[in-house]
């Protein structure tokens, strides 16, 4: 019986066991080469007395070695076998310390500007932002994506048109025309992945550093924040009954960029009105200035038909639209759309393709078939009509008098309503109580910029959606506010 060969080197501690020997191997040589157990220039085992000493087979080895070689670690020298290579130059390299400050102004700033992360877990009452996804008709868009999967024509496998899918822009344009009133060519279409992105592009292609952008105050804050890193000066303007305060836009000054949810403002749920449309049009031609007008929820019109998005009455070519699918199917589908004046659409489609080149096209082409086959359509209808229950759950179930709570309003669109409190602390203390209950609630006062101008206690509310989930668990969970709040 052959005696265990004494080693130049010293490989102690190096185990192998269980599956993936020869990676495991790899990792410990080269762990030992970096940090100079293995000096460099020192030779090492001939693979058959290193797969005796460590109780594998030589393959193993020999697959360790070929991985090493590759990446430079060791060296064959012919008739005189392998060596480790010189990597000193590496050890040498002190590692860098930890920065306690964002190393660039742009990092900087986005340490101020950056979106929370999303709620986790299936739906409960009452986020916002999350339609009745329950009902959407999965079976239906598997069939359909199974279809296109099955047997995609070569065509479309490579890259595509940054501009999008042209079926799919075709059939937004023609759905634009039939259910919004806003008539646009293809051509002026962009595909997305959902509005933030659509935001986001508007913020790059119109925002130059220190540019004042409006956005309304209480707003929504993620396209705040997408102005804000491309190095917008923000300039919060008041939200009243009639909407965005066009007086105080106008007094603004230097500023040619305004960010708008006129059919449902975000969080106040108001709707801006029509003269106040006219008067924002009228500011953007004399400024030579962009409206970017954010229609996210505007197929849920509760009374009537839905509004004509203020582009429809844009004859300047100053209004870029934002809508998206995300409201109407899923947030996770990541589908949305930008209407552009003429003038724009190639320029957005370009830059489009230097962040993501194009779109995902089976989820495209699927949403394509989706609403040619009329799918699309009837889902629209569903998804308004168990929109309106479940507001009416809320409204009807609601406690009628909560001490330092205003009544509900009058909700006539859109998937949530706001609802004032007197003040800050009596917010805090509603909204502590109800997530500590399970209840999710978003403080109305989370959605302002700092403003002096606006009493802090005035700034106090409830945001309530209504539409994630289904009235039965709308109905528990107001009475599980009732306990958690005393009531």
């Amino acid at each position: 019986m052959s005696a265990t060969p004494l080693l130049p080197v010293d490989l102690s501690g190096i185990r192998l066991s269980g599956a993936g020997l020869a990676r495991q191997l790899y990792q410990g040589l080269r762990e030992r080469i970096l940090d100079g157990r293995l000096a460099g220039r020192s030779r090492l085992p001939a693979s058959r007395d290193l797969a005796r000493v460590l109780g594998v087979s030589r393959n193993t080895v020999t697959r360790a070695l070929d991985q090493l070689y590759a990446e430079g670690y060791i060296e064959g020298r012919v008739g005189d076998g392998t060596y480790v290579a010189d990597v000193a130059g590496l050890r040498a390299t002190p590692a860098l310390p930890v920065q306690a400050s964002p190393a660039s102004a742009a990092l900087a700033v986005l340490h101020e500007h950056h979106l929370p992360l999303p709620p986790t877990g299936a739906p409960r009452a009452f986020r916002i932002g999350v339609p009745a996804y329950d009902l959407f008709p999965f079976e239906t868009w598997a069939r359909l994506q199974a279809r296109f999967w099955r047997k995609p024509s070569a065509a479309r496998l490579g890259y595509g048109d940054p501009a999008g899918d042209a079926t799919l822009r075709e059939l937004v344009a023609a759905y634009l025309r039939s259910s919004r009133g806003l008539n646009c060519d293809p051509a002026q279409i962009v595909i997305t992945c959902g509005a933030q992105q659509a935001i986001s592009l508007c913020a790059q292609l119109l925002v130059q550093p220190g540019d004042r952008v409006a956005v309304e105050n209480p707003g929504y804050r993620a396209a705040g924040h997408a102005f804000a890193v491309a190095g917008a000066e923000l300039c919060g303007v008041a939200v009243d009954g009639d909407g965005l305060d066009t007086a105080a836009l106008q007094a603004l000054g230097d500023c040619r960029l305004a960010y708008v949810t006129p059919s449902h403002q975000y969080p106040t749920g108001v709707t801006l009105s029509l003269a106040r449309r006219l008067e924002l049009l009228e500011w953007a031609q004399r400024r030579d200035g962009w409206i970017i007008e954010d229609d996210y929820d505007g197929e849920y019109r509760y009374s009537g038909t839905p509004l004509a998005p203020l582009a429809a009455l844009d004859r300047q070519g100053r209004v870029l639209y934002v809508g998206t699918f995300c409201k109407i199917a899923f947030p996770a589908l990541r589908l949305g759309y930008l209407v552009l004046p003429p003038a724009l659409a190639e320029a957005f489609a370009r830059r489009r393709a230097i962040d993501m080149r194009h779109s995902e096209v089976g989820t495209q082409a699927v949403m394509a078939e989706f609403i040619a086959a009329g799918h699309f359509q009837r889902h629209v209808r569903r998804m308004r009509a168990a929109a309106r229950a479940r507001r009416d759950a809320l409204l009807a179930h609601w406690p009628q008098a909560i001490p330092g709570c205003a009544p509900l309003p009058s909700v006539e669109a859109g998937l949530h309503l706001c609802v004032r409190v007197a003040s800050i602390a009596r917010e805090r203390e509603l909204v502590a109580a109800a997530r500590a209950a399970g209840v999710e609630m978003n403080p109305l006062s989370s959605y302002w910029l700092d403003d002096d101008a606006v009493p802090v206690d005035a700034r106090a509310g409830l945001v309530l959606g209504f539409a994630a989930v289904p009235e039965a668990q709308i109905v528990e969970a107001i009475a599980t506010l009732r306990r958690a709040w005393k009531l």
